[in-house]
């Protein structure tokens, strides 16, 4: 997807793609490693993520801008042949409670799609509640845990391109 292509635009939200080695895509994956240090500890033992995998041509990182701001960001890599995994979402704190992990979600899994995953796939901790309930909401339902993340209390999947209803 060109680097100026919007995707999973919603209630006048913009989502690009964005270079996860680079601000302001690196500055949120900072913020999200922080965060994550700050609620579990230092993540030793946790599955790690290199930023150059949520970069094309098989994964992407997106950023979602209020005007000119960057305020949230979240990436997909590849697992396995059709099944992306999630990744380093993130929205800045002042921006939470709006709409904009779900937007964000939605337009990653619309991405992902777009490069020929079927399946996504993705964890969160016992300290995000918040998250698992978006996750569920969103259609993931909790599979057995696929990375040994030790952090982690759900682990979910979704079949992209289907529809959840309320």
């Amino acid at each position: 997807m060109p680097e100026d292509q919007n995707t999973g635009a919603g209630a006048g939200r913009s989502f690009s793609p964005a270079d996860p080695l680079r601000p302001p895509a690196a500055d949120l994956i900072t913020a999200t490693t922080a965060e994550l240090e700050g609620l579990y500890g230092p993540l030793r033992g946790c599955p790690s993520v290199d930023p150059a995998e949520l970069a094309p041509p098989d994964g992407l990182y997106l950023v979602g801008r209020a005007g000119e701001i960057a305020v949230a960001g979240g990436g997909f890599r590849p697992l396995s042949v059709g099944v992306a995994e999630i990744k380093r979402m993130y929205v800045l704190p002042d921006h939470r409670g709006r709409g904009w992990a779900g937007d964000l979600l939605a337009a990653l899994e619309e991405a992902a799609l777009g490069l020929g995953y079927t399946v996504a796939r993705l964890d969160t901790g016992p300290l995000q509640p918040h998250a698992q309930r978006l996750y569920e909401q969103a259609g993931y339902r909790s599979i057995a845990d696929y990375n040994g993340n030790p952090r982690a209390s759900f682990w979910g999947e979704k079949t992209l391109g289907t529809t959840v209803l309320p």
